[in-house]
């Protein structure tokens, strides 16, 4: 009887804040970081999705998405089209899935229960979240890279050095080991900070880190004697060859967003109106990422001007500049590492920390929020071992067109669902509780039709699939898995709005409707409210929605 009451005692403390009021099942879907954002967190206004999409944009992951066309034989401004195609289709998927954030203020965790059910969400989010968790570590090792060069251009004989002990592995040595280690645990304190205050951090990100993206790019057009040499070496590929890189160059740039697709909400929840990430979103993530990659283009094209080599990493292409230069030349390359240090940071809260500590957060909502789940990614990034996941472009690319098969079918379920089976109607209050009858409940709490459309968006690439990862399949099926995001998207949103219009569900309208603005108290627990009182407010925000219309247009 101690043991259990000193359990519960340990239990109560370790609970994060909540509401009072809430009843047993609701303490296992809501908390402060699920419910509606107040009008008082809602501080992301136009300029700080642009400053956010521009710091985001500056990281060595977009760097080496671009060159790794350039590997693959296209010549840089086939290269460049494709950036521009892949971030503009992304774009329109950002915007689409942002604007249920932006309208309603809630997150990917919550809105995924109108569509896949109140318990159903839960394996979109688990799955999200290990994605993030996964791709945590993928950039911290790469900003292990960047402290890796930092200190190299102090002491160069750092990849040299000895330490007790192998702490390297058959994928990366000691020393870049141990600067992973360092990066790692320098980022820890950031992770600390809230979302609606993090935004600072991307500001000064836009402002630093472009600045030594463009000398970087500078210094090796310089270095491979001017731009001509580099702009006029041709594509390597030809015929259906270069048909098919085009492609895979458009789809990687799409892989890149596969997550923030997915869960851009967690972000525009925090927008003070709908229209605020809509020109914002739509119109940065192109030109910033279009910028990013044109930088990385070139400079992996200079390489080859300059070493005889394609180098598709310009983390090693500013160590090949420290092994054949001064003191001067190490400290330019010591201020770069600095920048991209700062970019993998930003980038590493943007779209994953703050993603897996929101879906975290969704899964066990009495013990964890964004910050305990941002801390809990972290640690299991650590034990993925990221650096086995870059030792080739090849092996890049394949990683980030595999994951996307599963992220695209979620979006494809959760956009058919918003835009043209509820028509922009959702009934907030029902997200936040069980009771069988309630809209988003279903069959024992799963959606059986956004699982059959979710499923359908997975099988059409599942052989595909096989073949990246070494088996024998047929040639169709490689074809089909190369189109896989939008394969799986168009599947899975076509699926899931067949069967709701063979089978409607509930909480629909029939005409464009956002109502958020009438239940705007922040409020999800009610539950010493009588049903009545629900329908009650649900009729009267629906009735009153008509003289609303025009205004939600503009808003959009």
């Amino acid at each position: 009887m101690a043991l259990r009451h000193k359990f519960k005692k340990l239990a109560d403390k370790l609970a994060v804040e909540v509401e009072p009021g809430l009843t047993t099942t609701q303490l296992m879907l809501v908390n402060y970081d699920l419910k509606p954002v107040e009008k008082d967190r809602r501080q992301w206004g136009p300029w700080n999705f642009v400053a956010f999409w521009i710091a985001d944009s500056f990281n060595i992951n977009t760097w080496m998405i671009s060159s790794s066309m350039i590997i693959a034989g296209l010549s840089w401004w086939q290269a460049w089209i494709c950036v521009w195609l892949g971030y503009s289709i992304s774009a329109c998927f950002i915007v689409a899935t942002g604007r249920i954030g932006a309208t309603y203020h809630i997150g990917f965790p919550v809105i995924g229960r109108a569509s896949f059910g109140i318990w159903g969400s839960l394996w979109p989010v688990l799955n999200r979240a290990l994605v993030a968790c996964i791709w945590y570590g993928v950039q911290s090792y790469i900003g292990g890279n960047c402290v890796y060069l930092m200190i190299r251009s102090i002491w160069k004989s750092w990849d040299r050095t000895k330490m007790p002990g192998n702490f390297g592995t058959s994928a990366t040595n000691t020393p870049e080991y141990v600067s992973f280690i360092i990066f790692w645990l320098c980022s820890l304190p950031a992770l600390w900070f809230p979302v609606h205050k993090v935004r600072h951090l991307f500001t000064i990100k836009a402002y630093f880190v472009p600045v030594a993206g463009i000398a970087f790019l500078i210094w090796a057009c310089v270095r491979a004697g001017g731009v001509g040499p580099i702009i006029r070496q041709p594509n390597t590929v030809h015929g259906s060859e270069l048909g098919w890189q085009f492609v895979n160059g458009v789809l990687s740039s799409i892989a890149n967003f596969a997550t923030l697709i997915v869960n851009d909400s967690d972000f525009t929840r925090f927008a003070h109106k709908p229209k605020d990430a809509f020109w914002s979103q739509l119109l940065t993530i192109p030109l910033g990422f279009a910028v990013t990659s044109f930088i990385g283009i070139i400079v992996s094209s200079s390489s080859t001007i300059i070493y005889h080599e394609p180098i598709w990493s310009p983390l090693d292409l500013l160590g090949r500049f420290i092994d054949d230069g001064g003191s001067g030349q190490r400290f330019g390359v010591f201020i770069i590492a600095l920048a991209f240090s700062l970019a993998q940071l930003g980038t590493n809260i943007a779209a994953n920390s703050v993603s897996a500590g929101t879906d975290l957060t969704a899964l066990l909502p009495r013990y964890i929020n964004i910050r305990r789940g941002s801390y809990i990614c972290a640690i299991i990034a650590l034990a993925i071992c990221p650096y086995n996941l870059l030792s080739s472009s090849n092996q890049f690319t394949t990683y980030l067109s595999s994951y996307s098969v599963f992220l695209s079918s979620i979006a494809g379920v959760i956009v058919s669902d918003y835009y043209l089976v509820r028509r922009g109607y959702l009934d907030i209050k029902e997200l936040y509780h069980d009771r069988k009858t309630g809209p988003y409940f279903y069959t024992w709490g799963i959606h059986w039709r956004a699982y059959a459309a979710y499923i359908a968006g997975i099988l059409i690439n599942v052989v595909g699939f096989a073949g990246a990862v070494g088996a024998k399949v047929p040639i169709g099926a490689t074809y089909l898995y190369k189109l896989n995001f939008f394969c799986g998207f168009i599947v899975s949103f076509g699926v899931y709005w067949l069967l709701c219009k063979i089978s409607p569900v509930p909480a629909t309208s029939d005409r464009w409707m956002e109502v958020f603005e009438d239940l705007d108290d922040g409020r999800p627990a009610y539950d010493t409210r009588s049903q009545g009182s629900y329908d009650e407010e649900r009729d009267a925000a629906m009735k009153g929605q008509d003289r609303k219309d025009s205004v939600r247009e503009m808003n959009f």
